[in-house]
């Protein structure tokens, strides 16, 4: 049998992140969950709000036909005018329109229909290393060549200069995530000026933005209002602790050049795609609930207990200003290495090759508040196994 050896390769490789939570929880039923400290999913632990079941439950009693049937291929216009009114209150004057919008499975489908509306064969699309290890997969089959670029050594932010350096006349976009996965930086303002500078007016910016709401004190710039060329990627899978549902939105800027066929070519892609009718009910939630705060407070409360706990063992980590995963220096340089030592004592993490880069894992911290604190004395071990002592 002639197969697609393109989707044979990928499903053959799998991803590194789901095989460590398969692992996990294999683990979990072997010795009991309490035994297994698994850090590798960004699958929230905090529940959805009250306001989302109660959402939910109005719907339910509509007309079976409004709450399962099929909506308009780019979502109900009532819950794009809805989507669109919130960030027009949050944004300013001219954010979007209810036609700018187009109702998505949730930040992947998003993604990848912007690269399917943007790239032609032999296109380049660049991302900041390290990054989310999907991005590749999802370039390469929409016919691009993924180029990654290092952020800087020191901030993690983004190195202007060598994103500069990689422009081609082949460069049609640059997908940006603030706050990032897996490091949890936010990019400051200046930092995506000079990112603007450094592609010039004619490249695109990818936005993926499923973090937005989880920070720490940090502004997370809109994008269009420094780079016009912009499309912006959402989710409510972290936010609103929806993963399951997928569901989200691309949004066309009416600043963006190219809009007006800009909106059709998403369209178009989503339809070759088969990305078409959002979830039903989904829908009526985002409408519901588009203003309903994230709950920050659980996470900062685990950032804080993981942060605090592996400084005192003598840890080195990126200090996280969004996001809920701490990006951690392996205490050698084979991050493979140091993540086998840390299985044998049923920690978790994600080793950092999964994205794009050595030397470090990323530890997803929106686990119960006992993970981490029952997992205190196995990265104590951890450090003793190297000879060293917490400091």
């Amino acid at each position: 049998m002639d197969i697609n050896q393109q989707s044979l390769a990928y499903g053959a490789a799998k991803s590194a992140i789901r095989e460590i939570a398969a692992y996990a929880a294999a683990r979990k039923a072997e010795i009991g969950a309490e035994h297994v400290f698994d850090f590798s999913l960004g699958n929230p632990s905090v529940p959805a709000p009250d306001a989302v079941r109660a959402s939910i439950e109005r719907s339910l009693a509509l007309p079976s036909s409004q709450v399962h049937g099929y909506t308009p291929g780019n979502g109900l216009p009532s819950v794009r005018a809805a989507v669109a009114a919130s960030l027009e209150r949050r944004f300013g004057d001219g954010t979007a329109t209810a036609d700018d919008l187009y109702l998505t499975c949730g930040a992947a489908a998003s993604i990848v229909v912007c690269l399917h509306a943007l790239v032609n064969p032999g296109d380049e699309v660049i991302v900041i290393a390290p990054y989310f290890p999907e991005y590749r997969v999802w370039i390469e089959t929409a016919g691009a060549r993924c180029v990654e670029v290092m952020a800087d050594e020191h901030t993690f932010h983004i190195d202007a200069d060598a994103v500069a350096a990689a422009v081609t006349s082949r460069t049609k976009a640059v997908i940006v995530n603030s706050p990032n996965n897996p490091v949890g930086v936010v990019y400051p303002r200046e930092n995506l000026a000079a990112l603007s500078a450094a592609i010039g007016p004619d490249v695109t910016i990818i936005a993926d933005e499923p973090y937005r709401e989880i920070t720490y004190g940090a502004e997370v710039p809109w994008v269009p209002s420094i780079h016009p060329r912009t499309l912006v990627c959402y989710s409510y899978s972290k936010a609103l602790s929806l993963p399951g549902e997928r569901i989200g939105w691309v949004l066309v800027p009416p600043t963006c050049p190219d809009h007006d066929q800009l909106v059709p070519a998403i369209a178009g892609a989503g339809r070759k795609l088969g990305y078409v009718c959002a979830p039903a009910l989904f829908q009526r939630v985002l409408a519901d609930c588009v203003d309903e705060p994230a709950d920050v407070a659980a996470y900062e409360r685990n950032r804080v207990a993981l942060t605090s706990g592996l400084a005192r063992l003598g840890y080195e980590f990126v200090e996280p200003q969004g996001a809920f995963y701490l990006w951690l220096k392996a205490l050698e340089p084979d991050e493979q290495a140091f993540f086998e030592r840390a299985r044998a004592l049923e920690l978790l993490p994600v080793p950092s090759s999964s994205f794009g880069c050595g030397g470090w894992v990323r530890v997803g911290y929106c686990v119960e508040h006992a993970t981490i604190v029952d997992s205190m004395p196995a990265w104590e071990k951890l450090v003793a196994s190297y000879g060293r002592s917490a400091s």
